[in-house]
Parts: C-alpha cells; sequence; structure tokens
C-alpha cells in the first residue's frame, strides 16, 4: 500500500513536472509561436519578450525541481508543495484576470480550468501525504 501511494505521488511529480518543463521552455524558447497557439500576438517588442521569457525561465527552473522531486526522494516533499503552489497560483491568477479584464479566449478558459484542477490534485497529495522517517527516527515533512 504505501509503495503504491509512493509511485502514484512519483508519477504526479513526474507528469507536472513534464508539463511545467514543456510549457516552461516554450516560453522561454519560443514565446511568440508558444502564445500564437491561444491566438496571443506577441509581436517584436523587446520588453514584452524580455518578461515573457523571464517567467519561462522561471517556470522551466521549478518545473525541474518538481521533476527532480520524482527521482530524489529528499526534494520529493518540496517537490509537490511547488507543484501545488505553481499550479494553484497559475489558475487562481487567470481567475483574478477574468475579473479583472474579462473573459479570455475559450482555450485559456480550459488551460485555467486544467491549472486549478491539477494543483487540487496536487493540494490533495500534500494533505494526505505521511510523513517519511529519517534513520534516527525522526519524523520528516
Amino acid at each position: 500500500m504505501m509503495m503504491e501511494r509512493t509511485l502514484r505521488l512519483k508519477a504526479l511529480l513526474f507528469v507536472t513536472g513534464l508539463i511545467g518543463v514543456g510549457i516552461g521552455g516554450a516560453i522561454l524558447f519560443v514565446p511568440a509561436e508558444f502564445h500564437a497557439t491561444s491566438g496571443i500576438v506577441v509581436g517584436s517588442n523587446e520588453n514584452l519578450l524580455s518578461e515573457m521569457r523571464a517567467a519561462g525561465g522561471a517556470l522551466l527552473a521549478c518545473a525541474l525541481i518538481v521533476l527532480a522531486g520524482a527521482f530524489v526522494s529528499l526534494l520529493t516533499f518540496t517537490a509537490l508543495l511547488l507543484s501545488t503552489v505553481l499550479y494553484l497560483s497559475y489558475g487562481a491568477s487567470r481567475l483574478v484576470s477574468m475579473f479583472v479584464d474579462g473573459l479570455p479566449s475559450s482555450n485559456l478558459m480550459a488551460v485555467t480550468v486544467f491549472e486549478l484542477g491539477v494543483g487540487l490534485v496536487c493540494a490533495l497529495a500534500l494533505a494526505t501525504r505521511k510523513p517519511s522517517a529519517n534513520p534516527d527516527g525522526n519524523a520528516t515533512a
């Protein structure tokens, strides 16, 4: 039972990390093309591209930590917490934008639902995670 739970958690981190690596990498390296898939025209504004690439790089770095948590047990809790915060904050920020700026395309609304769904799955995994014990017998988070 514990092994099955651990495998599910590692799979969750692997999948959420892989998604983040793909999206973060796309925003960092091909931001105009990535955003064009949602109907967003970026153009050649260097300032806007700089802001987008910076956010893409940060997302990529976070996603690499999440992905590492699928393989390195010492990073599992941190990776799960990071994945939860990352996906829920993206989804919640999009909701704020909907209230402040109006409704985006149906594609971006679907992305919002996806991000909130993934974030909630991560939050559930975080809330139901059992602390593991160190070799000295003390529990870790």
